[in-house]
């Protein structure tokens, strides 16, 4: 069974992410025995073409067209929808990123596919796909099978790792895609903050901080810790709400999905909002001077004490080790 992945990318560059589904659809297709076929959407796509090279991909094609240089969900669909006939693919792979989870959903409708969300695994055994994904904030696993075709599945970052893979050969072809009276919302402008802050969604290593902080001036202490081990800041919604932090940073299920290698909440109490948007982190430390504090019950390691005096120390410590 062929399949078409989609990958991800912004500003002309790939997203980690974009690459992670690669790596998930290119098991499906040593699974199913099919080619992968895999899609970028935008413009001057060459450079992004040769990146892909290596991971595993049978044919690339391309949307290049001025109105896909930025997200568009209305191009981004039809882009897909185009791949989708041009591949003769019966499984269609993204991320389940924030732009996946928007895209996913309206691509399955239109193919009237199977659609199977933000899954952490993937098997394909004598044409039935089981799927696993977290469900009740990340408390339970379910279990998703199809055996019918089409079927979209969209992969939660950092469940796959991004792994090089050989082929023979990487086909390129162009690909035509028709907007004429399809976009009906144009990106006028498209705002980054200052400093090229690593995104929460493709840290390996994210540093997070709640009320406990006290106030917006003592961030400083999460974002010394975040920059001494290469990672990104994080913050929980009620920090958030109380504009200490950007919206960009809130991790949570009103906010972003991470599943970093580490994750380190400092003064979270640990709300079920918040566990949903982080609980598959593969390691979780919690810093709280409350004991009893739910996080504890969720965290690999626990720090009983004032993040105010942990964070500082944390840091030099990890300053001498280097």
């Amino acid at each position: 069974m062929d399949i078409l992945v989609y990958i991800e990318s912004r500003g002309g560059k790939l997203r980690a992410a974009g690459l992670e589904a690669v790596s998930g659809a290119r098991k499906l297709a040593d699974l199913t025995g099919g080619k992968l076929n895999a899609l970028l959407i935008g413009t001057s796509l060459d450079a992004m073409a040769g990146e892909v090279e290596g991971y595993g991909v049978d044919r690339l094609l391309l949307a290049e067209h001025p109105d896909l240089e930025n997200y568009s969900p209305e191009g981004h669909r039809e882009a897909l929808l185009a791949a989708v006939q041009e591949s003769g693919a019966k499984l269609v792979v993204m991320s389940a990123s924030a732009l996946g989870r928007d895209l996913g959903p309206t691509v399955a409708a239109r193919l009237d596919a199977a659609f199977l969300p933000d899954c952490i695994s993937v098997e394909y055994v004598e044409g039935r796909l089981t799927v696993t994904r977290p469900v009740y904030a990340g408390r339970c696993i379910m279990t998703l099978a199809a055996t019918a075709w089409p079927a979209v599945v969209t992969l939660r970052p950092k469940a796959f790792l991004a792994a090089p893979r050989e082929v023979a050969a990487m086909e390129r072809l162009p690909l035509s895609v028709s907007l004429d009276g399809k976009i009906r919302a144009r990106m006028l402008e498209f705002l980054t903050e200052a400093g090229e802050k690593l995104d929460v969604t493709e840290a390996d290593t994210v540093v997070s901080g709640g009320r406990g902080m006290k106030g917006a001036e003592n961030f400083q202490l999460i974002e010394e810790l975040a920059e001494t081990l290469g990672g990104a800041v994080g913050a929980s919604r009620a920090v958030v709400d109380a504009e200490w932090r950007p919206h960009s940073e809130q991790v949570g299920q009103t906010g972003k999905l991470v599943s970093p290698t580490l994750y380190i909440a400092c003064g979270i109490s640990g709300a079920i909002q918040h566990l949903a948007g982080m609980r598959s982190s593969k390691v979780i430390v919690a810093v709280n001077k409350d004991p009893e504090a739910p996080i504890f019950k969720t965290a690999d390691y626990g720090i009983v004490g004032d993040a105010m005096e942990v964070l500082p120390a944390l840091t030099k410590a990890l300053k001498e080790l280097n």
